[in-house]
């Protein structure tokens, strides 16, 4: 593997990925000798009590039924390479073998003190640039109409679609953004008769907004601004529902409402390479063109009056309509034109992050592809669950039509971008959850987000008073448990990083960042910095330096930021 750019624009070394690389070959090494047998990748994790050691492995036991021989016998004879290798013997204090044949390894104060240096010295790359292959990715997330400002539903797929992205990008994929803006078809119908009735309400003409209208205080407002602009001129016209009117005023509130969704979402922090329009591709007559081909490929068949794409035939649970019988096309339509636009862009993989609602979508999705010649395993659906806002213990209940939704700036305004981005991928996206704005608003060690930031803002007071320079010093001769237990999770990092970019499972940082900020206040409670012997100081310090860059790497994966005070 070669370097490779990340997503702040640093080389990426091989090596700045794994601390744990030399012991694993090493220990890798023993084995195949020990047992003659291919040996897999050697996976190292605490052991089950921290008394047995500082890490453990179950290697032996994997390559007992390929080297036929009892598993613990293989693990006494990897112990005894290991101690007779004089690198690996360095990096040790001891090797004992538990139970059927578990490896336990306690780690020598050398290779602790090396391990802390080297993630120091890493900095924003270390666990960077893991992803084999690389891949060109298009990432599709929020895509919402823009028929309303985004609120909490679209916040949870923003904070994960982003950080996802970021994630992505660190990992070493070359990742594009984007937004499919559906603003074709029934709803942004609806959307431009209802402030369309607004603007001729505001004007002191009668109009009544449709039944399945939308009716928050955005419309209001929206309608308010278009008053404003245009006078009351086309007032009469859009009380009486003027087709040509109706549409004018639609397109300019469209417009409006477009430019607030892009800035409540940038003050958010998530991030677009492009806004692709479904209304283009009606326009270019690309929709129409779409559904020809699969017609004429004879995966499209006329039944009942509409038009059918034969979905069955490539995995879906039953056709799909494609064409109504009064000549409307479905969203299915569009999505066929939008998707085959994706496939021949030239990205190896498609991510799509839609809502829980969309399920059923999965399998006409792939169908799609199918159906376009395309591999549809290069799509991939990641499904985010609901959300909802907890307070007092009672949950706020949403309607975007009856103006009853908490907006996503209404979120920001409350609890601060930090926290609403922290709390909201906490969670696996596949789990429906609850944000809890009480303890979100805290500002104490019970709020995760304020724990994390806190243990950074810790971390930046002690380098403060950090002389200047970094004397070279020979490792502490012993380690308290806290030192040992802080550069054993720094170690834990890289695995972290490769989790959530492989599973898509963006809750696993803030997990990872929670655990680290926990080690580090035991270590500042338990280890003074500044001021010990030459040596304690120098390993502590660069204990600092590498848990603060791991937690500013980590928050800024999350689209949070990494105060240097609290």
């Amino acid at each position: 593997m070669g370097a490779r750019r990340g997503a702040v624009g640093i080389v990426r070394r091989v090596s700045d990925a794994d601390i744990l690389g030399p012991l694993r070959r090493a220990v890798a090494a023993a084995a195949r000798a020990a047992s003659g047998a291919d040996v897999p990748e050697v996976v190292l994790e605490p052991p089950a009590r921290p008394e047995l050691g500082d890490l453990a492995s179950p290697v032996a036991m994997t390559l007992a039924r390929a080297a036929r021989r009892p598993p613990r016998e293989i693990a006494e004879a990897i112990a005894s390479r290991l101690l007779e290798d004089a690198a690996a013997a360095g990096r040790l204090q001891g090797v004992e073998v538990a139970g059927p044949g578990f490896l336990n390894l306690r780690l020598a104060p050398a290779w602790f003190a090396w391990a802390a240096r080297e993630v120091a010295a890493a900095g924003p790359s270390y666990g960077a640039g893991q992803a084999d292959p690389a891949e060109r990715i298009l990432l599709e997330y929020v895509s919402s109409n823009p028929t309303g400002p985004p609120h909490v539903g679209h916040a949870r797929h923003a904070a994960y679609g982003d950080s996802l992205g970021r994630i992505l990008a660190f990992a070493g994929h070359e990742v594009e953004r984007e937004f499919y803006v559906n603003d074709h078809g029934r709803q942004m119908r609806l959307f431009a008769a209802s402030v369309a009735a607004r603007y001729a309400q505001l004007a002191g003409r009668q109009a009544e907004i449709p039944e399945e209208g939308y009716r928050g205080d955005y419309v209001s407002e929206v309608a308010e601004a278009l008053l404003e602009e245009l006078g009351d001129a086309h007032a009469d016209a859009a009380a009486r529902g003027d087709d040509e009117v109706v549409a004018l005023i639609g397109e300019r509130a469209e417009g409006r409402m477009l430019a607030t969704v892009r800035a409540d979402l940038d003050r958010f922090r998530a991030s677009f390479d492009t806004f692709f329009s479904e209304r283009a591709l009606h326009r270019d007559g690309r929709v129409a063109a779409g559904v020809a081909a699969l017609e004429s490929a004879g995966d499209a068949y006329r039944s009942e009056g509409a038009l059918w794409f034969a979905t069955e035939r490539y995995g879906d649970e039953k056709d799909r309509v494609l064409v109504r019988g009064d000549g409307e096309p479905t969203y299915l339509a569009a999505d066929v034109a939008y998707h085959l636009d994706k496939a021949a862009r030239g990205h190896d993989r498609l991510i799509d992050v839609l809502g829980a609602d969309h399920h059923g979508y999965v399998a006409r999705l792939r169908a799609v592809l199918a159906a376009g010649g395309h591999d549809p395993d290069r799509l991939e659906v990641p499904i985010v669950q609901l959300v909802s806002l907890v307070e007092r213990g009672e949950a706020k209940r949403m309607s975007k039509r009856a103006g009853t939704l908490v907006t996503l700036r209404e979120l920001m305004d409350d609890i601060g971008v930090d926290a609403a981005r922290f709390f909201l991928v906490q969670r696996s996206h596949e789990t429906p959850m609850d944000l809890d704005l009480d303890l979100a608003r805290e500002q104490s060690q019970e709020n995760p987000v304020y724990y994390v930031q806190y243990a950074h803002a810790r971390i930046a007071g002690i380098l403060a008073q950090a002389p200047a320079g970094a004397p070279d010093a020979a490792p502490p001769a012993t380690l308290d448990a806290s030192e040992r237990a802080l550069v054993l999770r720094l170690a834990e990092w890289p695995t972290a990083v490769r989790e959530a970019e492989e599973r898509r499972a963006v809750h696993r940082l803030p997990a990872y960042l929670i655990d680290l900020a926990r080690d580090f206040h035991a270590f500042y409670t338990r280890c003074r910095v500044v001021g010990e012997e030459p040596d304690v100081e120098a390993f502590r310090l660069d204990c600092c330096r590498a848990a603060a860059s791991v937690a500013r790497t980590g928050l800024d994966l999350l689209g949070v930021e990494a105060p240097e005070r609290l």
